[in-house]
């Protein structure tokens, strides 16, 4: 038993996967039972039949999601993610309703789930392959779930399923915990809230924490007038909570055997209108009728509301990432660079994905962990489109193996972590990972979800997007109105051309600054990285995986189109050493000490390198960018002071493969009026308002 299990009082953020029992219904079915709380899954007649009685027939989805307009996020929230039926069932419907409905081809779905105890993959696996026996219509959502089902450490994973519009958030550890970091108060043209609920935890007297006021108060947070909600449970403290939360509550014919069930939906006397005191009654008295089309009026208005066109300002891996969020949000992107896509710090041959590790009782806030994991499933999901459409993969899986030289956590933290995340390996396993011989690797962390990315494999694939269109333009001005945001700049035949749009996001690295002075001035450091072409030889006792010590090396063989960005020759292999880390210094030409600064730390880390790193140092190639850094280490995410339409996502110092995805999406919500992956501490952490970024750099 690790550290953080003996002591999960006094790390609170560790979390306990749920224990499952197996027992036999009344029918001869194998069902789950919880080992927490005594209590079934789902229901022994037919669970799936009941989720989509209670949660999806009696919050009104069927007719609601139907009426949704073009653009419009329908937004789901779940206490108690379990087996995920309900989320099965409800993407069946969303993807049912998809095919019958045009304007939803552009509409989407959130769906934020929390869970204390979640069920490790070997159950769910077994779990819903029995779902998949018993209706096979769930079969192709279960492979995609499963595929993407989280390591269980505490915080938000974001899964995405891009063809469905479907998002997919799931928060492990206490819900009402979870629930209170979601920011409703986003600077956007609205705030999020909560469209229906889905209140699926564990009946109260096996459960009592799923139905406490902490989470009914949330619960009022986080919706508004109109927002429904339905629970199997009829129990006193149910009624109770939801009602002196602002929901009128109704008793319904439960499913099966059950006489009772609860729907509920959001009063606001002093806000309604003439037309949200009809949808009262008819939520209440109709549960099977469609809505009328006038009583979607306030849901076009807001939907008109959200931005058509955003302009985006520098073309590396920030801007990129930001153009494929908003893209998939339906958002029409221009694209902007002074020279070319990649040309910066962000065009290096290869990225090594792997985190910078912290103690497991900070996991939930740590930017590096939670964007790790999200850019690790989003580069594994769009590997089979870079593949069909390039041959080049954008994700190699390697594993990485760090030597902890410099790391922020021991073996005994690191024990701590689920193994499909992290773990320490005994030395010989390391030994054996990695190729090294005479290394002590008794101390190491092994990252198995870990790998290399392909910047130009990622560029390609997401320049595809058909709502993303690049434009070469050295930006020199923008400015701002009530209505729009206007940017000048130079092309490359030195013509003036000016561009509007509705939102402007500065992805510039360090020249943000200089395109919007309340943009922090940050420290920019040189970083060079440096590879060559082992011979023969040298490749046998090169190591077999990438190596994290005070810097990293890695071996990666070029794929197609690398060659347009570095000086490759596809098909070859190379030995990726870096990388050198010079203050203030802004010049990109290539030098032979720096070179020099990297071979340095690998041998001085691994001795046994010594012998096989050539000494001529004249044949390497390298490559230099700037990174950008802030005094508190964090990027820059989120509105620009006094302003409703300048956004700025920056900073990401030498994290920018790791940590831009989760940052894009971040923003994305923030924009356009959604939940965010980021609790608000988080958010708070990354504003380019915040007070560690009012005094500048000396």
């Amino acid at each position: 038993m690790s550290n953080a299990q003996l002591n999960n009082a006094e790390q609170p953020n560790v979390i306990t996967p749920a224990k499952i029992h197996w027992q036999m219904d009344d029918t001869g079915n194998k069902v789950p039972v919880s080992g927490e709380f005594g209590d079934v899954y789902f229901s022994n007649a037919d669970g799936l039949a009941e989720s989509r009685h209670v949660f999806l027939a009696h919050n009104q989805l069927p007719e609601r999601l139907a009426n949704l307009v073009e653009k419009q996020c329908f937004t789901i929230a779940e206490l108690g993610f379990g087996t995920g039926l309900n989320l099965l069932a409800t993407w069946q419907l969303w993807r049912q309703l998809r095919d019958i409905y045009p304007q939803l081809a552009t509409a989407r779905l959130h769906f934020i789930t929390t869970e204390k105890y979640p069920i490790p993959l070997v159950d769910l696996t077994q779990i819903l392959a029995l779902w998949g026996q018993r209706a096979p219509e769930l079969a192709e959502f279960i492979e995609p779930l499963l595929t993407a089902y989280p390591p269980l450490i505490a915080g938000c994973h974001r899964l995405n399923f891009f063809e469905d519009n479907l998002t997919v958030d799931i928060w492990l550890g206490d819900a009402a915990e979870s629930l209170a970091k979601l920011a409703n108060n986003a600077a956007s043209f609205h705030a999020p809230y909560v469209d229906a609920w889905f209140l699926d935890g564990f009946a109260p007297s096996c459960n009592s924490t799923l139905w406490t006021d902490s989470i009914f108060a949330q619960m009022q947070r986080l919706s508004r007038p109109m927002t429904t909600a339905a629970t199997y449970s009829c129990a006193g403290i149910v009624k109770r909570g939801l009602q002196n939360c602002g929901f009128q509550i109704k008793k319904v014919k439960g499913f099966g055997r059950k006489n009772e069930m609860l729907t509920a939906i959001m009063l606001d006397t002093i806000n309604l209108d003439a037309n949200n005191s009809k949808d009262i009654t008819f939520y209440n008295n109709a549960s099977t009728a469609a809505p009328a089309t006038d009583n979607n009026s306030e849901s076009v208005k807001l939907n008109d509301n959200l931005p058509a066109h955003t302009i985006i300002i520098g073309a590396g891996v920030s801007g990129l990432l930001m153009a494929w969020s908003l893209a998939n949000r339906g958002i029409q992107i221009t694209l902007l660079d002074k020279s070319a896509p990649l040309a910066g710090a962000s065009g290096n041959p290869r990225a090594l994905l792997a985190p910078k590790m912290t103690p497991i009782h900070h996991v939930d806030e740590h930017l590096h962990t939670i964007g790790y994991l999200y850019s690790s499933r989003l580069y594994r999901l769009l590997n089979a489109k870079a593949e069909q459409e390039s041959g080049a993969s954008i994700l190699e899986p390697t594993g990485a193996l760090d030597l902890l030289i410099k790391a922020n956590i021991g073996t005994e933290q690191i024990a701590d972590y689920p193994d499909d995340m992290a773990t320490t390996l005994s030395c010989e396993q390391a030994q054996n990972a990695s190729g090294l011989k005479t290394q002590d690797l008794s101390e190491n962390l092994y990252l198995p979800q870990s790998g290399l990315v392909n910047p130009q494999a990622l560029k390609d694939t997401i320049l595809t997007h058909p709502l993303i269109h690049f434009q070469q333009l050295d930006v020199t001005s923008a400015s701002e109105t009530e209505e729009s945001v206007c940017i000048e700049g130079n092309n490359q035949d030195k013509q003036i051309i000016s561009i509007s749009a509705d939102n402007v996001v500065i992805c510039a690295a360090f020249e943000s600054h200089e395109l919007d002075k309340r943009i922090f001035d940050c420290r920019k450091i040189r970083g060079q990285l440096s590879w060559f072409t082992p011979t023969v030889a040298q490749l046998t006792s090169l190591p077999k995986i990438p190596l994290k010590y005070s810097g990293y090396c890695a071996l990666f063989t070029a794929q197609t189109d690398d060659e347009t960005l570095n000086n490759v020759i596809v098909g070859a292999p190379y030995l990726l050493l870096g990388a050198s880390f010079i203050r203030n210094d802004t010049d990109t030409d290539i030098r032979e000490e720096e070179h020099q600064i990297s071979r340095d730390k690998l041998v001085t880390a691994i001795p046994e390198m010594d012998s096989v790193i050539p000494t001529n140092l004249s044949l390497w190639q390298g490559r230099a960018g700037i990174r950008t850094q802030t005094p508190d280490y964090h990027p820059i995410v989120g509105q620009l002071d006094q302003s409703k339409r300048m956004w700025v996502m920056s900073a990401m110092g030498a994290k920018g493969y790791a940590i831009a995805p989760i940052c894009a999406e971040g923003l994305t919500d923030m924009m356009l009026g959604s939940f965010a992956p980021l609790s608000m501490a988080m958010l708070a952490r990354l504003s380019p308002n915040r007070t560690r970024l009012q005094t500048p750099l000396t």
